[in-house]
């Protein structure tokens, strides 16, 4: 989708808006990741805060999936210009091999020199006051850091995450192959020495850089967390009584809504032992709770153990549908499942401020020291249990079931919810903007 370039104007016509370059691998048609809602959210409300976003985005061919679901979502208003692009997983494989090279610091390596070019056309053309650019793909930084030296233009090096991180628990570096971490190192230093400021979504990712970093000015480091789209909300499919309490006829459903990685991050093996050990204990709840895992991308790991289990008519592996459709279901469901471990302490997935949103009662499969755990318990939400404990699980499990049934289980008032829209959330990135293009 791509105007005509012309000239924007505030909502009142009196001056033209400046612009801002958002140069992102995930926007629409990509598919499969909840990546793309913060640069569509940004694109979708920045103009109301004063400043017009176009986009710089790569050639589809470099997706893995697409789908046309999200394209109705760009404003009309906004340019976006895409450049040559191919991931070199399947476009450059020969008999399922490539070069390590090719892949450094990430498979997209090969979006650099059409992006470079193409964001310098529409920097010529289009004369963005600013610059913005957003991991978690790498490249999109270089990218930014070209463009500003081309330029001159202040940059804004948005982490979301942190780039690399030492687990002293595990006492592993991530990532661990050692060529793509010296590469994100350097793109780091990049940006700690060129990027106007610097932006992570929580305060735990902010601190990795400010300990990393520590010559960085502090006043340069901002939080600008994640958010929902109060919009895809309302034209949801489904919206209930979050205030009646639960009908006792039905049973109690459970949502888990995208991934779930094997291993220490988001592994609901634990919980699904303790799920088998309640239900034995208590097999009065086999006919009184469901529980669906939506979109895992890992079906076949986790159909065994639901197996090994006798969970099959308790547990439900379910395909991926669209997001809409995704956001009616958490809607609709009695619980929302987060499940996130220690190695991603430092975030909080997009989900979590979904699941805010959708008011329902949150069980958290969390390590009780991430950022995910201190959000909940700053809202006053959520019962958190530890990912890596069935017993711990089972002991909580039972008390948390009985809180839904009898509709004491908290949920966030929606005037507290609203502060995580993602229009606010624009409104703190123009002023990002603002602050750092009048200096």
């Amino acid at each position: 989708m791509q105007n005509d370039g012309r000239t924007p104007v505030d909502q009142t016509g009196a001056a033209p808006l400046p612009r801002v370059l958002l140069i992102a691998f995930h926007f629409p048609p990509f598919k499969g990741s909840s990546g793309l809602e913060r640069t569509l959210g940004f694109c979708r409300h920045l103009a109301r805060f004063g400043w017009q976003p176009m986009v710089l985005a790569p050639h589809p061919r470099a997706y893995p999936g697409v789908s046309d679901e999200r394209m109705k979502d760009i404003p009309s208003d906004v340019i976006v210009e895409r450049a040559f692009a191919v991931d070199t997983a399947r476009h450059l494989a020969i008999r399922g091999s490539y070069p390590g090279w090719a892949a450094v610091p990430d498979r997209w390596i090969g979006w650099l020199p059409g992006a470079v070019l193409k964001g310098w056309g529409m920097s010529r053309r289009l004369r963005p006051k600013a610059i913005w650019s957003t991991y978690p793909i790498a490249t999109a930084h270089i990218v930014g850091w070209a463009l500003q030296r081309l330029t001159g233009i202040a940059w804004v090096a948005d982490f979301r995450d942190p780039m690399v991180e030492y687990n002293d628990r595990r006492q592993a570096w991530a990532p661990g192959d050692m060529k793509i971490r010296r590469s994100r190192l350097w793109i780091e230093r990049l940006c700690a020495r060129r990027a106007a400021r610097v932006v992570f979504c929580t305060n735990g990712a902010l601190e990795i850089f400010a300990q990393r970093y520590p010559e960085f000015p502090r006043e340069r480091a901002v939080v600008i967390p994640n958010g929902f789209d109060e919009d895809a909300f309302r034209s949801a499919r489904i919206e209930l009584n979050v205030d009646a309490p639960h009908e006792p006829k039905r049973p109690i459903r459970m949502l888990h809504s995208g991934v779930l990685y094997p291993g220490p991050d988001r592994d609901p093996s634990q919980f699904l032992r303790a799920v088998a050990d309640f239900l034995a204990a208590r097999p009065e709840w086999r006919c009184r709770l469901q529980i669906v895992f939506r979109a895992s991308a890992y079906d076949s790991t986790y159909a065994p153990v639901i197996a090994s289990l006798g969970l099959e008519d308790t547990v439900t592996l379910a395909p991926p549908v669209p997001y809409r459709e995704a956001l009616a279901e958490m809607l609709a469901s009695d619980v929302l499942l987060i499940f996130q471990g220690y190695t991603s302490n430092p975030a909080i997935p997009a989900k979590a401020y979904e699941y805010l949103r959708a008011r329902r009662p949150i069980l958290a499969l969390l390590d009780a020291n991430g950022d995910t755990a201190k959000l909940l318990q700053q809202e006053s939400v959520g019962t958190v249990l530890p990912i890596e404990d069935a017993e711990g699980i089972l002991a909580g499990l039972g008390p948390f079931l009985e809180s839904v049934q009898d509709g004491s289980a908290a949920v966030l008032p929606l005037e507290r919810a609203a502060r995580f829209e993602r229009g606010n959330r624009a409104a703190e990135l123009a002023a990002v903007l603002d602050d750092c293009t009048r200096q």
